[in-house]
């Protein structure tokens, strides 16, 4: 299957498509900004109502009429910009494919070596986000604004998140379970003054892990580094942006005063933050984007998020320091705890949280809502940082290959790190109310994620979509449901390979659906979908049925309401309310069936789950090679976009394991 780098077949249809859209732009922009000068967010009306000059009214005032009249003059010219742009959305393709050429841009790309199917396996992670990117005017209406500004931080937080290390922390006594100061010291820092060089520096500040930048090309210098480099290569190939850090001690488990203040004052010896986007002076001027204490969203801060210090993984059950005899294996991205945090329901087969950041090493994002053209293409460019290839634009406008007029497109993107192999999109006919006007549907996509000794392709299969929001719509979506499924099910026939069973050509690691679904599990209306036989196929790592989450899954709907409240405003911040019941009863959407109040605020009722969580992550096991395992190794829900959009974005990394023992 050819991908398609152009909206258009030929440069002729591109310069006649970009002369209709400049008729059509300016009356498009005026209006614009006429609706959103009177739809004011939380944040700016807690501005205004300081202002005793009444200084914006006043500017409303005197801009209004001048939208109006340069409104009124730029209609013959966007009429003729109509008569010329829809015909051509006829011979529009449905995506544009963007590849970068320069890797040296990219600052994961480069990361990838070709995975030969050896060993233990191979993870693979998977982020799923709606970013609220429309027009400005129609975004207020969900309590967010300035979405060009919003969609260059959303891409730098998300590729600045993706590319910092994942730092591994090896113990070797089996009763010691502290890490020295010497050793958090180490941590401080993921880069040396040599660009080839993982070895840490102690007293720099303690942000440095969070401010990485994805140079990821060189590898630890001391010999113990590069032992357990070898070691773990094979079981951990996913990770290629690790660091390992080995500990000795004689402790029980604990730190003491005096390692903990030498912590501290390593931590604390930062230099001065730098601005939160170069020469963007407008983006300080928006709440999104205001940096605070504790404020991990953008790594170039000083004052990022200091949660979760370390993450135990010792496979399944009850961790018990005293009896464990092997080496125990911990994840720390950021410095706060002096203390080991262990999983809250150890009875549960993967590790879960809520983080203050994107996963490290993300290889592959679904984002829903990119419907703006030019926060598109902002977007594409910050992402490509850190992401090789990109899906965007994808949809159809007019009346083309749908019932109803589409004004815009599905606001569907894709990311990742591995190269597209084959795409393929449909729009969903029965969209009803405001849906109707968007091309709402369904990006279909597989990729090469490695290759066997054999030269077998190593392939994955990732949907991503958005159904139905109007609430009350059930059958809607269980019919948008019905038609994922046998979209999916076509396009993996067509595009697998035709070689025999024994002998395939191609063998299958992973097949994922990512997006927001616009029903929640917990939910009396949405009964249906939750029972739909699409949960028979996939599996939802948060679900233990329908109508019943596990009791950690936590809600990804957001109260736009409190968006710009002190206590929410940054992903640190928003991290820590989320972690308490009373915090999530304060800021997430609730089931309206259990409380129809449009403020949640104060509300002590006893409510059945942890929120509206919409936004899934589903993978199955049908249909993959055989003789390898599919186990999800991590679940988060994530508040770095804090600010930014009104939905949690949630990440999920995939083990495949090949059933090799190690060499």
């Amino acid at each position: 299957m050819v991908l398609y780098t152009s909206p258009f077949p030929n440069s002729f249809l591109s310069v006649l498509h970009s002369f209709s859209w400049g008729l059509i732009f300016p009356c498009y922009w005026l209006a614009d900004r006429l609706v959103a000068s009177f739809v004011p967010t939380t944040y700016e009306k807690r501005q205004r109502a300081d202002d005793p000059c009444y200084f914006h009214a006043l500017c409303i005032i005197i801009t209004t009429p001048i939208y109006l009249a340069l409104l009124v003059a730029s209609l013959p010219f966007a009429l003729i910009g109509f008569l010329l742009w829809s015909p051509l959305q006829s011979a529009r393709r449905p995506y544009i494919y963007s590849r970068l050429e320069d890797k040296n841009h990219a600052n994961g790309a480069t990361l990838l070596t070709e995975w030969k199917a050896a060993g233990n396996g191979k993870s693979f992670c998977f982020g799923s986000a709606n970013v609220c990117l429309l027009p400005d005017s129609v975004a207020r209406f969900n309590n967010v604004f300035n979405t060009q500004a919003r969609a260059k931080e959303i891409g730098r937080r998300i590729r600045n998140g993706a590319s910092r290390p994942q730092i591994k922390i090896y113990i070797d006594s089996p009763t010691n379970t502290s890490i020295s100061a010497a050793s958090f010291s180490s941590l401080v820092s993921p880069q040396g003054g040599d660009s080839t060089n993982h070895t840490f520096n102690p007293g720099m500040k303690r942000t440095t892990s969070m401010e990485y930048k994805g140079d990821n090309s060189g590898s630890n210098n001391g010999e113990d580094s590069r032992e357990d480099k070898g070691r773990t290569r094979d079981t951990n190939e996913g990770e290629e942006n690790s660091c390992i850090v080995r500990i000795n001690g004689e402790d029980n488990g604990h730190m003491s005063d005096t390692e903990t203040d030498a912590v501290n004052g390593q931590a604390h010896a930062s230099g001065p933050a730098e601005p939160l986007l170069e020469g963007d002076a407008e983006i300080s001027k928006t709440p999104n984007h205001k940096q605070k204490e504790g404020d991990s969203g953008s790594l170039d801060s000083c004052s990022a998020s200091r949660e979760s210090l370390v993450k135990v993984r010792v496979g399944d059950g009850t961790v018990d320091q005293s009896t464990v005899n092997s080496k125990l294996l911990y994840k720390a991205s950021i410095m706060k705890k002096t203390s080991v945090r262990k999983k809250k329901h150890t009875d549960e087969t993967f590790d879960h949280e809520i983080s203050a950041f994107f996963p490290a090493n993300l290889d592959f994002l679904c984002l829903q809502e990119v419907f703006d053209k030019r926060a598109a293409e902002k977007l594409k460019e910050q992402l490509h940082h850190y992401f090789e290839y990109i899906v965007y634009d994808v949809g159809v406008y007019s009346c083309h290959s749908c019932c109803s007029f589409k004004f815009v497109n599905s606001g569907l993107l894709f990311a990742s790190r591995y190269p597209v192999m084959d795409a393929a999109y449909h729009c969903y006919p029965n969209g009803r109310g405001t849906d109707s006007l968007a091309s709402k549907g369904a990006l279909f996509l597989k990729v090469q994620v490695g290759s066997t000794p054999q030269d077998q392709r190593i392939v994955g299969y990732i949907s991503c979509t958005h159904l139905q929001a109007i609430a009350g719509d059930t059958t809607v979506r269980c019919e948008q449901l019905d038609m994922l499924q046998d979209w999916l099910s076509e396009f993996r026939k067509s595009t697998s390979s035709s070689s025999s069973t024994a002998n395939p050509e191609e063998l299958v690691a992973f097949d994922v659906i990512c997006g927001d679904l616009n029903f929640d599990n917990c939910s009396s209306e949405d009964k249906l979908e939750q029972q739909h036989s699409l949960f028979t196929h996939y599996k939802d790592p948060c679900r233990i049925g329908p109508g019943e989450d596990k009791p950690w899954a936590i809600g990804t709907l957001l109260d736009p309401e409190g968006l710009y409240d002190e206590e929410v405003c940054t992903p640190d911040n928003l991290q820590k309310v989320l972690e308490s019941e009373e915090g999530r009863k304060g800021y997430l959407v609730y089931p309206t069936s259990k409380n129809h109040s449009s403020s949640q605020k104060g509300r002590k009722a006893s409510l059945k789950g942890n929120g509206r969580r919409i936004d899934y992550m589903l993978y199955t096991e049908e249909g993959l090679y055989l003789e390898w395992k599919v186990e999800v190794e991590e679940f988060s829900f994530i508040t770095q976009l804090a600010g930014l959009t009104d939905h949690l974005p949630v990440a999920m990394r995939l083990m495949v394991s090949t059933g090799e023992d190690d060499p």
